[in-house]
């Protein structure tokens, strides 16, 4: 297999993705996109106000983060992205683009599929929750987490997938995930 030229960084709000993947990013020496930068203001106002995103909320923002992970991948650009991407209909999308839609995961795409790793960053709702609590100036308020320990899908095979748990230091965690984007 191909080294990756798109890390996704994924897991509920509170695991960690910005950082590690802009950590990852700057060492790898890889562009950084924070797939909360893109949310449309609706959606934005919609968690603002304790309401949980469904899927006619998400897929068109993560069509528009396919487009934008593809822009970058077909001009030479390796990616890290920032994203929940809780449902592996998510990824797919992130991976296929629309095409996502009408093909299982192990089915060969119409377009090229971009090469995704999946970096899932996990740990127990108690910790998490911790973490949440004492973030200050976010969107997405605490109340919203359980919503999306609720949506979680896990990755697992066929994903190119490595599982990391919170209890890992993010120095600990982005040599682990830079070993692994260099052996694959």
């Amino acid at each position: 297999m191909e080294a990756p030229v798109a890390v996704l960084v994924m897991g509920v709000s509170g695991s960690g993705k910005s950082t590690v993947g802009s950590l990852l990013a700057t060492e790898l020496g890889w562009k950084f996109y924070d797939a909360d930068d893109y949310h449309p203001e609706e959606n934005r106002k919609k968690m603002g106000k304790g309401i949980p995103l469904n899927d006619q909320d998400r897929i068109p923002w993560l069509f528009n983060l396919h487009d934008i992970l593809l822009r970058n991948v077909s001009s030479g650009q390796s990616v890290v992205l920032a994203c929940s991407a809780l449902k592996k209909m998510y990824r797919n999308i992130l991976r296929r683009g629309e095409s996502a839609a009408t093909q299982k995961y192990d089915e060969p795409g119409e377009k090229e599929e971009l090469k995704l790793l999946v970096v899932y960053l996990n740990g127990p709702s108690e910790v998490i929750s911790g973490r949440l609590a004492k973030r200050k100036g976010h969107f997405m308020p605490p109340e919203l987490l359980q919503s999306q320990f609720d949506t979680l899908e896990p990755p697992s095979a066929p994903e190119n997938f490595l599982s990391l748990s919170v209890d890992r230091s993010v120095s600990e965690m982005i040599p682990i995930i830079v070993d692994y984007v260099k052996t694959k």
